[in-house]
């Protein structure tokens, strides 16, 4: 494996680089660079970017005193990033296998300069969205880069010519390796946020190893909440129906329920199948509960998730006031004759009564807040 460092980067690491040797057409060619993060943080990060499909991998937290055994910590990061999307084992054991012993040289291609700047700007947003999430309590993470190459690159000119990097990795990996992507245990769920004029309901596929506060976020996502509030979950007993376990969102939660535990410490296969149902409450004013059943096991699921498979109902806006109060703010904006009507709608922005066609199809959703 082939990494190209920046001047910054190789005086950090103190490591003398020559350029000639690096074949930058290579899969297993990497260009990187040692940044800043956000708000003058003391923990920087080291960017890497694969030359080939611009997937990036991201090592976050380290200081400018903690390059002991960065070599190790680089391919970890490679490691970790691909396993944190779920990919088949094997495939990433291939290629790092494949990529042989560690190298490294200096960086002289303007495009991989250019490149690594763009997603280092991505990164530090990534980096600042984990952060905040964390409430501050983040120190070190080496697999934000996945979401990082989420997003779509080289659209300055032609949006025809723009791609995914992290498809264009996927799609590379399997062709290296002749093997499917995809191997893991995932679990199909039905969703249910019941308003009594109907039901909202969203069946989707899931990791198995999925922590809650991953799906809080695909919660948020596809019910198209703007995650203003708390929330919590609830395992619910089948037979008594009573709370097994409630999983809260920060350690501040702990302080008024000793008994909790901390979504981000908790993955959903600790209580499916074992447990059939839980409960997600969003808003402990307007107390939207969400029901969440375990539908069945996919031993070997072979494709990416989270992923949406069927979706009605539009969720109603934030702080209506609960049920109650969405029904009677429904009833307004059905009726332009309403008094309440103009104001109503101003009120509720860019809502409307219908849940949009584009968000009822079937799709990967990314988990972005």
């Amino acid at each position: 494996m082939q990494i190209a460092l920046t001047k910054k980067l190789a005086s950090a690491m103190k490591k003398k680089t020559v350029s000639s040797g690096c074949d930058v057409n290579s899969i297993f060619s990497w260009t990187a660079n040692w940044t800043n993060t956000f708000d003058g943080r003391k923990e920087d990060m080291i960017v890497m970017v694969n030359n080939v499909t611009r997937f990036t991998v991201l090592i976050y937290g380290i200081k400018w005193n903690q390059f002991k055994d960065i070599e190790n910590k680089m391919i970890n990061a490679i490691r970790n990033t691909l396993l944190a999307m779920n990919l088949n084992a094997e495939v990433v054991d291939e290629y790092m296998q494949k990529a042989g012993e560690l190298e490294f040289y200096s960086n002289s291609d303007r495009k991989l300069t250019a490149w690594i700047n763009h997603q280092g700007l991505d990164a530090a947003f990534a980096a600042g969205r984990a952060e905040n999430e964390s409430y501050g309590k983040m120190k070190f993470n080496d697999t934000l880069g996945h979401i990082v190459s989420r997003r779509p690159v080289n659209y300055s000119f032609k949006y025809e010519d723009s791609f995914i990097p992290a498809d264009e990795m996927v799609k590379t990996l399997s062709e290296l390796s002749g093997k499917p992507a995809y191997k893991y245990r995932a679990f199909e769920i039905f969703v249910t946020l019941d308003l009594e004029t109907y039901k909202a309901i969203r069946r989707m596929i899931v990791p198995a190893n999925i922590k809650f506060a991953e799906l809080h976020k695909l919660m948020q996502n596809v019910f198209d909440w703007k995650n203003c509030h708390l929330h919590d979950f609830k395992i619910i007993d089948d037979k008594t129906g009573e709370t097994v376990e409630r999983i809260v969102m920060s350690e501040e939660d702990l302080f008024y329920d000793e008994e909790a535990v901390l979504e981000e410490e908790r993955e959903l296969s600790e209580y499916f199948p074992k447990y059939k149902h839980m409960i997600y409450t969003y808003d402990f004013g307007d107390n939207w509960e969400h029901t969440i059943e375990f539908v069945k096991v996919i031993e070997e699921h072979n494709e990416d998730s989270p992923y949406l498979l069927e979706a009605t109902g539009q969720t109603p806006p934030e702080d209506v006031g609960g049920v109650d109060g969405f029904i009677e703010f429904r009833e307004v904006m059905l009726d332009q004759n309403h008094p309440d009507h103009a104001a109503s709608k101003s009120w509720a922005g860019y809502w409307s009564p219908e849940l949009s066609e584009w968000r009822t199809q079937p799709r990967r959703v990314y988990l972005y807040i």
